[in-house]
């Protein structure tokens, strides 16, 4: 027997068990999550490695950006049974293809320095169409290089650009930028800078008003800075990287005499090192009424800690359009004696009012059921 044939058939017999092993990984990690009562979770979607963000195309396929990975792959609960049951890779070899956003048949997909189409692509799932080059005048840094991808109110495409670097002050104004275009790359604009790196926006539904997560400078200690949620409402504003940060901390090194009442504060401010990323408006019915237009927030979780902190989707709280409060909606992905199990990243309303929630460590998408009785 040929070496090949060996390895084939070793494949055959072991992968089954591979399978099951991951099967029984993921499992695993669900039962140590905990959500409020009422709530059930279950595992959507897997073999998803570095499963980023998600956008909703047509007749419920979810489409997944990667980071390192470098593939975007499409899933989809094809018999309704609540779990998805087919995958697809849409492409691979991009650069930390991160953002994903879906409209009138397209697929956009953000890698670092560009934004690409796949068109009529849920006619053709299992042989994707070569992209089209939307964009490709972003800079190509890696550092906060990655970028999230939304469609506007406006049905105008909005990103950000991070900073090259922990803390600097950048050489060209596209660094630390929130900008939006046309869908077809056309009238390019910025729209706000000092923002550090922000990897999730949405807008709030009864104001249509913009608002995104910011991820903090490292390297003053545990509890400082706060990240940050931040609202835009006017072309031209500053939030403040890298002379202030949290709305009233100056930066050590780069403040400059400059004043934090210059830049515009955040709405809210996380605990430092949580690493807010992917944010959804609860827009949905299927849960209960006081979670209506409420915000959560997928809390990715700190690498630069002492103590890790993070790790959890939270409910931020708002009453009269501002936010109030937060508190914990799902946890567990930190455990107890300090191990990572899983790191939320992004989160999806689906047309029956479930979340989804990707998770870029274990690779797989989360499902978020109410099962409880309203009152």
């Amino acid at each position: 027997m040929s070496i090949i044939k060996v390895i084939l058939f070793v494949w055959f017999l072991i992968s089954p068990c591979l399978a099951y092993a991951a099967a029984i990984t993921h499992q695993g990690v669900l039962k140590q999550l905990h959500a409020p009562q009422g709530f059930a979770l279950s595992i959507f979607a897997d073999n998803l490695p570095n499963a980023r963000s998600l956008a909703l195309g047509d007749n419920g396929v979810v489409f997944v950006g990667t980071g390192t990975e470098g593939a975007v792959y499409a899933v989809q609960d094809s018999d309704g049974d609540g779990t998805a049951d087919k995958r697809y890779v849409i492409a691979s070899d991009l650069t930390m293809p991160n953002g994903v956003a879906y409209q009138n048949g397209s697929l956009f997909v953000a890698e670092i320095n560009r934004i690409i189409r796949f068109d009529l692509i849920t006619r053709q799932l299992t042989n994707p169409p070569k992209p089209v080059v939307v964009y490709d005048q972003f800079p190509s840094d890696q550092h906060h290089g990655w970028k999230y991808l939304r469609f506007g109110p406006d049905n105008r495409l909005y990103t950000s650009v991070g900073a090259p670097c922990n803390i600097c002050e950048p050489e060209k104004p596209i660094y630390s930028s929130l900008v939006r275009l046309n869908a077809d790359g056309s009238n390019f604009e910025i729209l706000a800078r000092g923002i550090r790196s922000s990897v999730g926006l949405d807008w709030q539904p009864e104001t249509d008003a913009l608002f995104f997560t910011e991820n903090g400078r490292d390297y003053l200690g545990d509890d400082l800075p706060p990240d940050e949620l931040n609202r835009w409402t006017t072309a031209g504003e500053h939030f403040g990287f890298p002379y202030c940060h949290g709305g009233d901390i100056p930066d050590p090194e780069l403040a400059d005499g400059k004043k934090c009442a210059q830049f515009t504060a955040p709405e809210w401010k996380f605990k430092a090192h949580m690493a807010p990323l992917g944010l959804r408006f609860y827009r949905g019915k299927q849960f209960p009424v006081e979670y209506q237009n409420q915000l959560f927030v997928a809390e990715h979780g700190s690498w630069n800690r002492s103590e890790p902190q993070g790790y959890r989707v939270a409910l931020v709280k708002f009453k009269q359009g501002k936010p109030v409060a937060e508190q914990v909606f799902i946890d567990g992905w930190l455990s107890k004696s300090g191990d990572v199990l899983g790191r939320p990243v992004d989160i999806l309303e689906m047309p029956d009012g479930s979340l989804l929630i990707s998770d870029d460590k274990l690779g797989v998408i989360y499902k978020v059921e109410y099962k409880g009785k309203h009152g």
